[in-house]
């Protein structure tokens, strides 16, 4: 059989999902509008003021677009944080890349996470979006193992134009993102 790719699969979700959310229009089913990228770097820029710029060379690897600082929208004295100071990167990547990206999360770098059993259920939020959280940045093919001294997590949005958390479920599932499978009730 041959391997689809997410694209091929978003345009399969109509048929599946149509008898069970009442669709008349192949419009009216789910589609991805974008994934989103972050990495919140805080106050570390005051220590290292190469941080936020080796943070964002790495991610332009991974992605293939270059990386935008994101600065405070506010000045709090307690965090020693002034409007404005650069504090995350974050990239947002729409159409072939952004499928490229999906293809190269879902089937290399899911799979190589230590213990991965897959996403929780609940990262699916009301709207229909998913976040994934990943606690290393390594475990993308891109990055080199020189690079390990720094490592970073970082934060995965797909943003989809789902309506509700149990159609934005059932896309995500249809599309090959591999979520958790719920354990049978122990007796």
């Amino acid at each position: 059989m041959k391997h689809l790719t997410v694209k091929e699969k978003e345009a399969l979700v109509f048929e599946k999902m149509k008898s069970e959310f009442h669709y008349k229009n192949v419009m009216a089913a789910p589609k991805l509008k974008k994934v989103v990228l972050n990495v919140g770097t805080g106050t570390a820029i005051k220590k290292d003021k190469n941080k936020n710029d080796a943070i964002s060379e790495r991610l332009a690897k991974i992605t293939g677009q270059k990386a935008a600082l994101r600065g405070a929208k506010k000045s709090i004295a307690s965090f020693k944080v002034r409007q404005n100071d650069p504090i995350g990167v974050v990239v947002t990547l729409r159409g072939k890349r952004m499928y490229a990206f999906l293809e190269k999360l879902v089937n290399v770098a899911l799979p190589r996470t230590k213990d991965f059993r897959g996403i929780n259920t609940k990262a699916v939020d009301n709207i229909g979006n998913l976040t994934i959280g990943i606690k290393e940045h390594t475990i993308f093919p891109e990055t080199a193992d020189e690079d390990i001294k720094d490592v970073f997590g970082l934060a995965i949005t797909l943003v989809s134009t789902a309506k509700t958390r149990k159609e934005g479920f059932n896309f995500y599932e249809l599309i090959g993102i591999p979520f958790k499978k719920e354990e049978q009730k122990r007796k």
